[in-house]
């Protein structure tokens, strides 16, 4: 059949179309219907329509076009017509021609069977013709179904009938298994069952090949442009620097819509190193406008800050109202519970009761730690900003910070001193209702309830005796720090009158610079001596080990250094170790161990400058 197939293409034969004559209009239309099919019987008139005829795309071609295969005989794929409904049954009617009649074939019998459709099928095999068919017959029979492209008969009674699109072979289909007739003759040469079936051409293929090929470099086509679509946008190239761009960038870093914008071009240029000594009073001008927007968004942060916290009261103040409505509910139980009104209600009737209360104890408790838990809030951060505010605050930061935690731990010591009376009366009532009802199934439940309740009380005193325990240590710790904190400052006191004093002689006498310096060394001496009395009564020792890392790196520093270093010289050499470290926790560290440091004042007035050394070599020899 390929040297047939092979040579369809040079075939060409008039297709034009014929008026076939229709006995039974009615019953023509019926049987086509069935089908699902527009009835032959104008010029012209189609057997299916090709609105469920059309080809769609089937990329069966993995291995070239890259898509995963589908199966090309799904049907509602384009390919084939959706199967007629099977409670419906097919009725086919006479077939008239001008030069022959097609005889329907027995309604009882199966269906004709057919092979396996190829990919772009457009030919057909047709079995079983009379011996006297002619081609001008075959195409009389087969123009209906569509444009015929190619007619190959045989001398053995079959042909091969190429169209010229796929969907007209589903209707050459049809008509497998109808007898054939030529004219009124009953020769059995002029008759014959016709068997039509789909057949295999190398054109065929080769044309959905094509076909598939370029669906599937439309489809790449129409996904690339669907991710470059969705790929998110290069950001805008950045302007190179010169007087013009700098003059437009300083009025956007003014304006609030265009800030964002103009100060990443500024930080690019910084970057890049446009920075130089004839740029820089413009690029001055353009820090400081930046500087200028601090305000602003310190007010904006502010308006979000006030909005938060009126969310936040709106918040308590349903939560209270809320909780206020459960403590009535819970009332409404407890008084339910009552004698007078319990003995009136049935047993299920208060094991709902009993259920309903609990369950509302539970959330009223919840309710009540959460809304406890919102004003700790509210006092710890109104606790902050108050220490925040006074500046006199901050040197008691350590005592405000004791001071909080042992405010919050007697609010907690307080909050469980409530709950512990709360179990202690429900123990009470349910001792009271275990001597008043029978030894019954609810009374073991309500046995096993108080069981609960007592092991619940025993671990909330447990839990109480560790906070007072707390408490205590934190209440001792703060007096403490006050005592400490009372012997400093008067220490300080008496300092400042001796080296007051100290001075007002110096200028008296006439003395020089050296005997000044000799009177600093004497007081920061006596402030060390105290310090050392301290630090020997708290010993607080080291904390972590990267305290013990730094105290390591300082003494190394200090040690090369025999004339000592003030602490912005140590501290910018710290820096470039750490840099999240502050001046403050050094200065703090080294107060912490004078045995080890000690500082010294060195020049009067305003070359007066403190200095720290390492004395740890002189001090283990005191120690």
């Amino acid at each position: 059949f390929s040297t047939a197939a092979d040579g369809l293409g040079s075939i060409a034969i008039d297709t034009t179309q014929l008026n076939m004559s229709v006995t039974d209009p009615t019953a023509w239309a019926t049987a086509m219907n069935n089908l699902g099919m527009v009835p032959v019987g104008l010029a012209g008139q189609q057997l299916v329509t090709d609105s469920i005829c059309v080809p769609g795309f089937d990329p069966s071609l993995s291995m070239m076009t890259g898509i995963t295969p589908i199966n090309p005989m799904i049907p509602g794929m384009g390919l084939v017509p959706p199967p007629p409904p099977t409670d419906v049954p097919v009725v086919k009617e006479i077939i008239h021609c001008k030069s022959c009649t097609l005889f329907p074939p027995n309604p009882n019998l199966p269906p004709p069977s057919t092979r396996e459709r190829p990919p772009g099928c457009k030919t057909v095999f047709v079995g079983g013709l009379p011996e006297n068919a002619t081609e001008e017959i075959i195409q009389e029979v087969f123009e209906q179904c569509g444009d015929i492209t190619a007619i190959r008969k045989s001398k053995k009674n079959f042909c091969h009938i190429r169209f010229a699109e796929e969907f007209m072979v589903d209707k050459a289909i049809y008509l497998s298994g109808y007898r054939m007739r030529l004219g009124s003759s009953t020769d059995k040469k002029d008759s014959g069952r016709l068997h039509v079936d789909f057949a295999q051409a190398r054109d065929d293929f080769y044309e959905w090949e094509c076909k598939q090929r370029m669906l599937a470099r439309e489809e790449r086509h129409r996904r690339k442009m669907e991710e470059d679509r969705l790929r998110p946008p290069s950001p805008p190239a950045i302007m190179h620097y010169s007087e013009h761009e700098a003059a437009l960038l300083a009025e956007k870093l003014k304006d609030d819509s265009k800030f964002s914008e103009a100060i990443t071009v500024l930080l690019t240029w910084i970057e890049r190193g446009e920075v130089n000594r004839r740029s820089a009073n413009q690029f001055y001008s353009m820090v400081q406008s930046a500087n200028s927007h601090v305000r602003r968004l310190m007010n904006e942060k502010a308006a979000h800050e006030q909005e938060m916290e009126q969310a936040k009261e709106s918040f308590k103040n349903a939560l209270t109202g809320i909780l206020t409505q459960f403590e009535q509910i819970v009332a409404v139980f407890n008084a339910s519970t009552r004698q007078k009104a319990w003995d009136h209600f049935s047993k299920a009737q208060r094991k709902n009761i009993d259920i309903w209360r609990k369950h509302s104890e539970e959330l009223r408790n919840a309710h009540s730690e959460q809304l406890m838990g919102i004003r700790r809030e509210e006092e710890m951060e109104m606790s902050d900003d108050d220490s925040g505010d006074n500046p006199t605050k901050k040197l008691r930061a350590d005592d405000s910070a004791l001071a909080a935690q042992a405010y919050a731990l007697k609010e907690e010591n307080d909050s469980l001193r409530w709950q512990l009376d709360a179990y202690r009366n429900e123990v009470e009532l349910l001792k009271q209702e275990k001597g008043q009802l029978f030894r019954t199934e609810e009374s073991l439940t309500k046995d096993q309830q108080l069981q609960f309740l007592q092991q619940t009380m025993q671990g909330m005193q447990q839990q109480l005796l560790s906070i007072q325990e707390e408490l205590n240590n934190k209440k001792s710790e703060l007096e403490q720090a006050k005592e400490e904190q009372t012997h400093t400052q008067a220490m300080l006191k008496v300092l400042q009158e001796q080296l007051k004093s100290a001075k007002e002689l110096a200028e008296i006498n006439g003395h020089d610079e050296s005997q000044a310096n000799e009177i600093n060394v004497l007081t920061v001496a006596l402030v060390n001596q105290d310090r050392e009395k301290n630090s020997e009564k708290r010993s607080p020792g080291l904390k972590s080990e990267k305290e013990a890392l730094l105290i390591g790196i300082i003494s190394t520093f200090l040690h090369v250094h025999p004339f000592g270093a003030n602490i912005e010289y140590l501290w910018s050499y710290m820096q470039q170790l750490d840099s999240r470290i502050s001046a403050n926790e050094i200065e703090m560290l080294l107060m912490r161990l004078p045995r080890m440091f000690k500082q010294e004042f060195t020049g009067v007035g305003a070359t007066l400058e403190k200095r720290w050394k390492f004395c740890a070599f002189e001090g283990i020899k005191t120690i």
